[in-house]
């Protein structure tokens, strides 16, 4: 009897096996669980693109023109379901461009695996299987079309498409990839700003802006379209006085230097590095530090039909400094009230926005900034500075969705090991790993030996 139990457990405890096998792969076919262990999720689709996906309300379609022959569509197939599973109703279908080459022509379908996405009667089309190029090409159907930015040019402003060090060529191809497009606005050729743009920017004008231009900018302005004006330290006179005069504002004499940067490593006292922001939609949860390295003081000039909130402030050892400032001398500037000079904390970056004059408009919107450094091509790289031009743009074209992305990068691509880590790991690599293998292959060569 006791014997027959026996079995009868082996028996049990092998078809309670099969069971919790059947069980698993019958679970394997109805729910999908991954999970992705590496360091920043690399394996996984970045915070950035799990933030785009959530701005598209409804389905999406992505049409995949892959030749069956090879294994490219099982690499599209694999590669979208990192989207699939953040956002379910974004489909894939495949098509054989060899069907129909007639269709793909009109279609300009050139690559082998080109895709096209459709959402809400909207499509892009993609030649690169790439996150970064996927997620831009999937921004720029929930923008909800191509964005018009004009960039006043003529009179020494930083230029759109250069690789100049004052230039902004690197930011703004980096905009043309999230669904806007710069073109020039010189006024020596036009007497008004072209309907359906969506934004002008007036960046930094060296040279006095003529009469017709600045007429231009005031009523564009009144007719209701969105403006962003960075400005840098100057004492010529710009002729800008009617378009600050509009906004009700004012750019305060003298340079913003401040005192505390020393402690972080700054050399020249005019560079701010600001890791705080006052409370606006611009910086809302923005925790990235940003370098502007010459700016000017704003201060509001007149009351108007403006709501104005400041976003950008510097800190409480910041003053304008009036003295001209030589950084190949030792420094000797020091705050002084009696020649006017006026004591932090001082905005730097207004935003103003208003019931939009235009009837095609909700909302008008502008900003000014006491700086254009900042997002030139020198200074791009630094901190968060492109993650803060990007978000003001978007709050600037009312995508204030996209305002939010959080900004891009690659954590794991940077290994931070101290010293002491370091020889550790050294040691162990060039010795004692050596060593091992040494002993272990005697030990092996021993017993062979003894056998």
């Amino acid at each position: 009897m006791t014997r027959f139990f026996r079995h009868l457990n082996g028996w049990l405890l092998a078809l309670a096996l099969l069971l919790a096998a059947g069980a698993a792969g019958y679970l394997t076919t109805r729910y999908d669980h991954v999970a992705d262990w590496t360091y920043g999720g690399r394996a996984s689709l970045s915070a950035e693109s799990r933030a785009v996906l959530a701005t598209l309300k409804g389905p999406v379609e992505i049409v995949s023109y892959a030749n069956p022959q090879g294994d490219l569509r099982n690499t599209v197939a694999n590669f979208m379901q990192r989207y699939q599973r953040v956002k379910p109703d974004l489909t894939l279908r495949f098509v054989d461009p060899q069907q129909d080459p007639a269709a793909m022509r009109e279609l300009g379908i050139t690559v082998d695996g080109a895709l096209i996405l459709h959402y809400q009667g909207r499509e892009q089309r993609l030649d690169e299987l790439s996150e970064r190029s996927l997620t831009n090409a999937l921004e720029r159907l929930a923008r909800g079309g191509e964005r018009i930015v004009a960039f006043v040019s003529g009179d020494g402003e930083r230029r759109p498409n250069e690789k100049g060090n004052a230039d902004l060529g690197m930011f703004v191809a980096q905009l043309e990839g999230r669904g806007m497009r710069a073109v020039p606005l010189n006024f020596a050729q036009v007497t008004a700003v072209p309907q359906h743009t969506d934004l002008v920017v007036l960046a930094s004008p060296e040279l006095a802006l003529p009469e017709g231009a600045v007429k231009a900018l005031t009523d564009y302005l009144a007719n209701g379209g969105n403006l962003l004006w960075l400005s840098d330290p100057t004492n010529d006179d710009l002729h800008l006085e009617p378009l600050a005069n509009a906004l009700g504002i004012r750019i305060l004499p003298g340079v913003l230097v401040d005192g505390q940067g020393a402690a972080l490593g700054l050399k020249d006292p005019r560079m701010l590095a600001l890791g705080d922001y006052p409370k606006h939609a611009i910086t809302r949860n923005f925790t990235l530090t940003t370098l502007f390295p010459q700016a000017s003081a704003l201060a509001l000039a007149a009351r108007t039909d403006w709501q104005v909130a400041p976003f950008l402030r510097s800190s409480a050892q910041s003053w304008t400094e009036f003295k001209p400032i030589d950084n190949e001398q030792a420094s000797t500037i020091a705050y002084d009230a009696s020649a006017g000079e006026l004591k932090g904390p001082l905005d730097f970056g207004f935003s103003l926005s208003r019931l939009s004059p235009s009837p095609d408009k909700a909302e008008q919107r502008v900003v000014v900034i006491g700086d254009g450094d900042f997002l030139s091509n020198t200074f791009l790289g630094n901190g968060g500075n492109r993650a803060l031009g990007e978000r003001i743009f978007d709050w600037l074209l009312g995508d204030d969705a996209l305002v939010q992305l959080p900004p891009r990068g690659a954590p794991d691509r940077i290994l931070q090991i101290s010293q002491a880590q370091l020889s550790t790991a050294t040691l162990g690599f060039l010795v004692v790993l050596p060593l091992l293998l040494l002993a272990l292959g005697g030990w092996i060569a021993w017993r062979r030996r003894r056998a």
